[in-house]
């Protein structure tokens, strides 16, 4: 039997960790499309908060975990600056639904993502990423920082650890799957 093809996508905004989480589960040597950051982003890529960051994605990430005998994950790390988004629609294309990775010190780089994901109706959750200086804050308090609805899942995450990473995989499916229509 030949396991069904699973799509994730994983996205937020630059530098909340996304190629990491994808390298940390995956299975496979991830492909990665990172790129150094060079003069030419000065002043168009905000590095407050992330001022070691010296490389970026510029394509996709990409991934692979086996779950079962019947299913495999495919996971898509999306590029995180904004003259990179006209590539998320072909991305999201066909995909199950989406972790939007946050940064507690830089909650105003997630809006994107998760409006676009709620306005294509893509079932996510949110998954802080929890980096060691960043401050901690209580679910409730991100949600409504986020203007998260009710029923979208939040948890919390280190995307360097594999078993944080596939707990956060597992949240989204059980997520996305109690998205599906009755019937």
């Amino acid at each position: 039997m030949i396991p069904a093809p699973v799509k994730i996508i994983v996205a937020g905004g630059f530098g909340v960790g996304k190629t990491t989480l994808v390298a940390s589960v995956s299975e496979i040597p991830p492909l990665t499309t990172e790129e150094l950051l060079t003069e030419a982003s000065d002043g168009i890529d905000d590095l407050a908060g992330v001022e070691g960051k010296a490389t970026t994605t510029v394509a996709l990430d990409f991934g692979r975990i086996t779950i079962s005998p019947k299913y495999v994950l495919y996971l898509f790390g999306t590029p995180g600056q904004e003259r990179f988004w006209f590539m998320w629609d072909e991305l999201a294309r066909g995909a199950i639904g989406c972790v939007v990775l946050v940064d507690t010190r830089r909650l105003d780089s997630s809006f994107a993502a998760i409006d676009f994901f709620e306005q294509r109706r893509i079932p996510f959750i949110v998954a802080v990423n929890c980096f060691d200086d960043a401050e901690r804050y209580a679910e409730d308090e991100i949600r409504a920082a986020l203007a998260v609805p009710p029923h979208v899942p939040i948890m919390l995450c280190d995307a360097r650890d594999r078993n944080s990473a596939k707990l956060t995989l597992i949240r989204l499916i059980k997520h996305a799957m109690s998205e599906l229509p009755v019937g």
